[in-house]
């Protein structure tokens, strides 16, 4: 009996201890298309954090767009419908202003996460929207304006926008409109290739990778230098779910996470030089501002983009306190000489 009782024992324990280190899971969506840049360098993250977390916490990928509409999915994940999201923070700037600081940033993953940025940045997502900021991937690419015809200049060297149909969105709008005075035609990613090819645009903001993956170049023939901003991309988890992971399954993602904010910089630097390349080889033409024009130019898009997350901050609850901070933490201006 004795025997029995202590075999039923053991065999509880057993069960209780392999409960206990059953693997965690978490789901994801991408806001992007698989055949994208970006979202091949999120499902490296993840392959990294699979074998990493091997037997204690699994990233399982439920989609992109396909799955959770794009502009949707920074809501899904706030309400638990998915755990994980990776997406640009200016899919969800009206509920986090404070994204523009990424936007308008000089500076990569590396230096926000050691200056104490990365931190604020996360501390303010889960203070205004219940969710951890695990980290801000793809850094250090900025964007380009391009275009289907020569661009044209002012007698001050000046870009002329009169008469270009601009596609715009949430990114680059405050720069476009407010100071090259652009009307825009709002869209997003996935519409404009059809709309080049209809002829509705002739003229985009995008970063300095990706346009050959999106087949642009099939009608974009100009790439206007200085490039402006950086790429705001991250990945966002549900505060909730991320407090139920074990403090070992928090780790290997946070871990992961640190290294792969290094790794995406080095990564897509190089297909940058890549994409420059084989765009050059088509028949891009780059094509610069210069002087002061290439100096406000600059500036516009940075000072443009401040004034917005300014205005957009004071009209939330937690107001413009860590607005001097931001700027403190996310720009460098000896970065820029």
């Amino acid at each position: 009996m004795n025997m029995k009782l202590t075999a039923g024992v053991l065999a509880s324990a057993a069960l209780v201890a392999g409960a206990a280190k059953a693997t965690e899971t978490i789901t994801a969506v991408h806001a992007f298309p698989e055949t994208l840049i970006y979202t091949k360098s999120f499902l490296s993250f993840v392959d990294k954090v699979n074998a990493a977390g091997d037997g204690v916490v699994q990233i399982e990928v439920r989609g992109g767009p396909e799955a959770i509409g794009m502009f949707q999915q920074p809501d899904a994940v706030r309400d638990g419908i998915i755990d994980m999201v990776y997406t640009p923070g200016s899919f969800y700037g009206g509920a986090l202003p404070e994204k523009d600081a990424l936007v308008a940033s000089n500076l990569t993953a590396v230096e926000t996460r050691e200056n104490g940025g990365t931190a604020l940045i996360d501390q303010i997502h889960q203070e205004k929207m219940g969710l951890k900021y695990l980290g801000w991937f793809d850094s250090g690419v900025c964007y380009n304006l391009w275009t289907r015809n020569e661009p044209t200049f002012d007698a001050d060297g000046n870009l002329e926008v009169e008469g270009l149909k601009l596609r715009g969105n949430a990114v680059y709008n405050a720069f476009f409109t407010n100071y090259l005075g652009a009307q825009v035609i709002d869209m997003p990613s996935g519409e404009v290739y059809s709309a080049l090819q209809r002829g509705v645009v002739d003229a985009t903001g995008w970063t300095q990778i990706g346009l050959l993956d999106l087949k642009w170049n099939e009608f974009l023939n100009y790439r206007i230098e200085p490039c402006f901003f950086s790429t705001d991309l991250g990945v966002i988890v549900n505060n909730d779910r991320w407090n139920e992971l074990s403090p070992e399954a928090q780790k290997i993602l946070q871990d992961v996470a640190i290294q792969h904010e290094i790794d995406s910089v080095n990564a897509l630097r190089e297909k940058r030089d890549a994409d420059f390349a084989a765009l050059e080889e088509q028949g891009m033409t780059a094509v610069s501002l210069e002087g002061e024009a290439k100096a406000n130019y600059l500036l516009a898009a940075r000072e443009k983009t401040w004034e917005r997350m300014k205005e957009q901050m004071a009209e939330h609850p937690m107001g413009t306190a860590n607005y001097d901070t931001l700027l403190d933490l996310f720009y460098d201006p000896e970065a820029d000489k």
